[in-house]
């Protein structure tokens, strides 16, 4: 794919005090493909997935154990997680899944899944909305499925959605975010994942975010950052949580992704176009940019549409196959 024009791009110029290595937490099989309405084939969940792994990325969120009811896309969390035994085995990549309660957990982990993440809310709509319970209700739902699976020697992400604004609620207090945050964490996850849902975050709140939560406590480096681009604000925002130290980044291949919960949320920081901005910066990723944006024109075919991914798009600028192909 690597055509003369760009074989030696983007020029590396690197800027001072920034991670010398980021983890990208591929987000693209779970939260980037929940939102499609046509129900994509377990097998072609199950290759995407591999061909993520081998494209270089270390971390893949693989699928999350609701009630089908709620996210019918995975509800064959069941049938994709065992072909999924071959990448997450001695030194293999790897596979989060997010389980909503108990019984969620319980599915996961029968299955053999090790690494473990729920996703709460900063703001009372949002949880009423997407979990029908009050903030504190759903952290008491938490407890015990952090605890259990911590028992288990999982590892444990905490999500938490709406951190810089929400579509009900308007503009989303600092403090409240951190109030919420903190409580999540001290139930014991290993890692938090600050969720800009509705894309509305700008560089200056997302590092008073940070450093607030760092105030109380809450240390750099067990935080990721979860950005959308409906305001066209994803890297800059991402490029502002490095300069503050943080080293753990969520990104959707193809920029695919949203929220059925939230119609505002449109698609999530394309991985391909973090990936370009990192290689410019010299940060390494250990991520083949070439052999991704190759990932996300396959499944732009599979779907039937064009990537939304800006770098996808001008490192491949002849239409995806149709889904036939």
């Amino acid at each position: 794919m690597t055509t003369p024009e760009r074989a030696a791009l983007p020029m590396t110029v690197p800027a001072p005090g920034l991670p010398a290595r980021i983890r990208i937490h591929e987000v693209g099989a779970r939260d980037g493909l929940q939102n499609e309405k046509a129900v994509v084939p377990t097998a072609v969940k199950a290759e995407f997935i591999h061909r993520l792994a081998a494209a270089g990325l270390t971390t893949v969120e693989a699928t999350s154990f609701v009630h089908p009811k709620w996210v019918p896309q995975l509800a064959d969390a069941e049938a994709l997680f065992p072909l999924l035994g071959d990448l997450s085995g001695a030194g293999g990549i790897a596979l989060p899944v997010l389980v909503p309660n108990e019984r969620g957990l319980e599915r996961a982990l029968a299955l053999g899944a090790r690494r473990i993440a729920v996703f709460g809310s900063a703001t009372e709509t949002f949880a009423a909305r997407n979990l029908n319970r009050t903030v504190a209700g759903s952290l008491a739902m938490f407890e015990p499925v952090v605890a259990r699976a911590k028992a288990d020697g999982a590892h444990v992400r905490g999500y938490l959605s709406m951190c810089f604004g929400d579509p009900w609620e308007g503009p989303v207090p600092v403090r409240q975010v951190v109030r919420v945050a903190k409580a999540l964490m001290d139930l014991g996850c290993d890692e938090l994942s600050l969720g800009d849902t509705i894309g509305v975050a700008t560089p200056g709140h997302v590092r008073s975010l940070l450093t607030a939560l760092n105030d109380e406590g809450v240390p750099t480096g067990s935080i990721g950052v979860h950005f959308h681009d409906t305001y066209g604000q994803a890297l800059s925002n991402t490029l502002a949580a490095l300069q503050h130290g943080v080293s753990t980044v969520d990104a959707s291949a193809g920029g695919l992704g949203g929220c059925p919960y939230a119609k505002s949320a449109t698609g999530n920081l394309a991985t391909e176009d973090l990936v370009w901005m990192l290689q410019g910066l010299g940060i390494d990723t250990g991520v083949d940019l070439d052999a991704l944006t190759a990932t996300s024109v396959w499944l732009a075919g599979k779907l039937g549409r064009p990537s939304p991914s800006r770098t996808v798009r001008a490192l491949s600028p002849s239409p995806a196959p149709s889904p036939e192909e």
